[in-house]
């Protein structure tokens, strides 16, 4: 096995951990939160995801550039797993020991988030430093989220149908076992980058066509976050399922968002990303209102495997587009930025789809992102004309 090959490997297994540990609390969260002392269900559970995501927003920019100035990522990645899983196994400790109020549980979660998204930002960054082809290295990063979250779903049910913190106490060991796969893979990082933080940051203003992918990145995570969130609730208390079956049915959904990433990354190296982006995109904002209409559980489950598939067509091309238009010494900031949006996205899909769902009712929040995820293809065409991308930049030797 080639060494890059090998290192896409270990990068794509630390990703797939950390979005399993992340993962593995959605479908009992509101079990979760009454555990840890919230006394509302919806409520409670957005805070408490809102917390981790706020955490990724402020952090995750920091750690990409203390990276690409240190010229180093794989001790960051580490460092960001040992504490992501001390703030998990914190939560899971707590309630046995002390009178836990849930203003101490955020506040731990945001702690929690500022390490996790370390490891998971890093992870994706080190997979930029890869040789072989753009769409392909993000294609590997994208199958282990879909694996990651496809897997969560489901084994998160059945985690919390034991006890709402069996969730926490898997997801600290797993992020622990993060951290022996580091020693596999050779830190590709560029040379270190002498300027400081802010001016590593600072520097993405010199590629503003940056703006392209970060703004289909925050509307696909926004997707995301709001059927992490709103999503479970729906389909609990439209169909009168419970946590497992919950996990089921998402599950539908990133079983082929992970499969079907590494070829439609290679696709997107071939094709370029215009089509995957756009065209992909609109039809992924349709599929998702298909999801709130259908009247019955078989065919909402029909309709989340094609909300998968088309999620994976536009994943690896919009990460792919990040590696093509960030400068290499500005790779760890680039794709920082692209997780900031993603989890400025996360926040808006819980908090819009939040209150839409609460104050209008489920329907209405399916329509309102469906619709937000073909308004910013649209919008988008324009701008995609004007960059050019020639193919043959996408493809790499591998070495």
């Amino acid at each position: 096995m080639t060494s890059p090959r090998r290192d896409r490997i270990a990068l794509a297994s630390v990703i797939f951990v950390v979005l399993l540990a992340q993962v593995v609390l959605y479908p009992g969260i509101a079990g979760l939160v009454a555990a840890l002392g919230a006394s509302t269900d919806l409520d409670a559970s957005m805070w408490f995801l809102v917390a981790e995501f706020s955490a990724f927003v402020v952090c995750a920019s920091l750690w990409g550039a203390a990276s690409d100035r240190a010229g180093r990522r794989a001790p960051f990645i580490a460092a960001g797993a040992l504490g992501g899983a001390t703030g998990y196994l914190l939560l899971a400790i707590l309630p046995g020991v002390v009178d836990v109020r849930f203003a101490h549980v955020l506040a731990i979660r945001v702690g929690q988030g500022a390490m996790t998204i370390a490891a998971f930002s890093l992870a994706i960054t080190m997979l930029m430093d890869l040789p072989g082809g753009h769409g392909k290295n993000m294609g590997a990063a994208g199958i282990a989220i879909g694996l990651g979250t496809a897997s969560g779903a489901p084994l998160g049910g059945r985690l919390a149908a034991i006890d709402p913190l069996v969730p926490l106490w898997a997801a600290g060991g797993l992020l622990l076992a993060v951290v022996p796969l580091l020693v596999l893979i050779d830190d590709r990082a560029p040379a270190p980058d002498r300027r400081s933080a802010r001016e590593i940051v600072g520097g993405l203003a010199r590629t503003p066509t940056l703006g392209l992918p970060y703004a289909f990145g925050f509307v696909d995570r926004l997707t995301a976050g709001f059927f992490a969130l709103v999503g479970v609730f729906y389909f609990q208390e439209t169909f009168g399922i419970g946590p497992a079956e919950t996990g089921i049915v998402l599950g539908l959904f990133f079983a082929p968002f992970a499969l079907l990433q590494y070829p439609m990354g290679v696709l997107s190296d071939r094709i370029g990303r215009t089509v995957p982006i756009v065209v992909g995109s609109v039809c992924y904002g349709g599929s998702i209102v298909l999801v709130g209409l259908v009247p019955t559980l078989e065919l909402a489950q029909a309709s989340m495997v094609l909300v998968g598939v088309l999620g994976a067509l536009v994943a690896p091309a919009t990460m792919a587009l990040v590696t093509d238009l960030a400068r290499d010494s500005e790779r760890g900031a680039a794709m920082a930025g692209f997780n900031i949006a993603g989890s400025l996205g996360f926040l808006t899909g819980f908090l819009l789809g939040g209150t839409v769902a609460s104050t209008y009712g489920y329907l209405a929040a399916f329509l309102v992102v469906g619709g937000l995820e073909v308004l910013i293809a649209a919008v988008a065409v324009p701008l995609f004309l004007r960059v050019d991308l020639p193919l043959e930049a996408s493809f790499q030797p591998e070495r």
